[in-house]
């Protein structure tokens, strides 16, 4: 199985700003133009406003393997760091069919804004594979990972970039990285990687840590419209580590999950879907077909149900224009990374839905994933009723003080967060200036 290369990348230029746009024009351009929509608020720091939308360093590797049967197959991985002013680079790894350098580059993006943004002391990057975890054996999905982190180990490491699961990877994933890492450098070093096994070093409340954050933020987004969770009719899209906790959460806070989708899915039932049998069931079968306590209805209706909170928590790019101008919610809580377009954007906000972004809805797994770096670095752990406080105390500070700006400059949530992020970003760009 060999892949194709991608598209030789270029540089074109959007609202005055040049950026590299290696083939297609997303998801890379959303973030440019999120980019773009807060030039006007950065004052003296425009000056430095290009580094936000030229990643620093962009790393595109062959991952050769042998197969089972003898052969020899290619895959294409990526790892970004796009800035690394505030600190190490922090981001997942995805390994998935469509994985392109595009979407590497525009996640490492969201990854600096979103750590900025919740007041992490980390650069942004992320990193990726094109290959289909499913259509390779265990095997060779493990060779694929030890010749991937051996083909990034030049640039990653616990104070230059540490990597974590994504779409397609897990604790396991993360367990060979750091295994791979280490023997390369000849001694264990558990804080290469997060979201990794307890047993090597991870943190407990880090698996349900995004699922968590984004019911955290929901939270806080319908006490400001005194929307309470109670009661409240919920969407969901995407149904594993985000979407399933998230749903989870809201169920036991009295919400009424009343649709849920995923790869396999989509399923509604108006009277509340009983969330635990649904995870139930897609732990044993690894999906929602099948699941006997919901109606299957089309994906364009799903989007159209009558709602109070829609959790797009899948891929980027679900929410188009068309979509968000027949979407009946009164808040959108972003799950996935960059589910939305910027035009989309601008529909919901014309037709008065309230938009909790991406960077801080999803936050809660890298804010985990900080605490499992510090608690590598000191060798004490946590329980996971101090990590879900301070989990708590970071998400809630953060929501507060992006709605606060949000109110006071008449922005949305998201540019609201892009201001704060950006400012924190293109300020320690400042004042580390340009070397040499």
């Amino acid at each position: 199985m060999s892949t194709n290369t991608s598209t030789p990348a270029s540089f074109e230029t959007v609202g005055g700003l040049s950026y590299l746009n290696p083939a297609a024009p997303e998801p890379w351009a959303s973030f440019v133009q999120q980019i773009e929509r807060v030039r006007p608020h950065l004052g003296a720091l425009e000056h430095w406003v290009e580094t936000l939308v030229r990643p620093k360093r962009t790393l595109i590797v062959d991952v050769p393997i042998e197969r089972d049967d003898g052969t020899i197959a290619h895959f294409e991985g990526y790892r970004v760091q796009h800035s690394l002013s505030r600190g190490p680079g922090k981001g997942g790894v995805r390994f998935h069919p469509d994985v392109t350098l595009n979407e590497v580059m525009a996640l490492a993006g969201w990854m600096t804004v979103k750590n900025a943004a919740v007041g992490l002391p980390f650069g942004g990057a992320k990193g990726g594979v094109r290959v289909d975890p499913n259509s390779v054996s265990k095997g060779e999905l493990q060779r694929i990972t030890r010749r991937y982190t051996s083909e990034i180990g030049l640039i990653i490491g616990p104070d230059r970039d540490i990597p974590a699961p994504d779409v397609g990877t897990n604790a396991m994933t993360m367990a060979v990285m750091m295994d791979t890492f280490s023997m390369n450098r000849g001694g264990t070093a558990t804080g290469v990687v997060t979201g990794k096994p307890i047993a090597l070093g991870g943190s407990l409340g880090r698996q349900e840590a995004t699922g968590r954050g984004v019911f955290i933020t929901a939270r806080e987004a319908g006490r400001g419209l005194k929307l309470p969770i109670e009661g409240a009719r919920v969407v969901v899209q995407g149904f594993g580590n985000v979407g399933g906790i998230a749903a989870r959460l809201f169920h036991e806070a009295g919400a009424r999950v009343i649709a849920v989708a995923d790869h396999t899915a989509v399923l509604v039932n108006e009277g509340g879907i009983d969330v635990p049998a649904a995870l139930a069931h897609t732990a044993a079968s690894g999906g929602l077909q099948g699941f006997a306590g919901a109606e299957p209805i089309d994906i364009e209706d799903f989007w159209q149900l009558q709602c109070e909170f829609l959790v797009p928590a899948a891929l980027e790019g679900q929410i188009t224009p068309a979509r968000a101008e027949r979407i009946r919610t009164r808040v959108v809580v972003e799950g996935a990374n960059g589910p939305t377009t910027p035009a989309a954007d601008d529909v919901l906000r014309e037709r008065g839905v309230l938009v909790v972004p991406d960077v801080l809805a999803n936050a809660g797994g890298v804010t985990v994933s900080y605490f499992e770096w510090v608690q590598d670095f000191s060798s004490f752990f946590w329980t996971e009723e101090e990590i879900n406080a301070r989990l708590e105390r970071i998400m809630v500070n953060a929501y507060t003080a992006i709605a606060q700006v949000a109110e006071d400059k008449k922005v949305s949530l998201r540019t609201a967060a892009f201001i704060i992020a950006c400012h924190r970003v293109l300020e320690a760009r400042a004042e580390r200036g340009l070397y040499p």
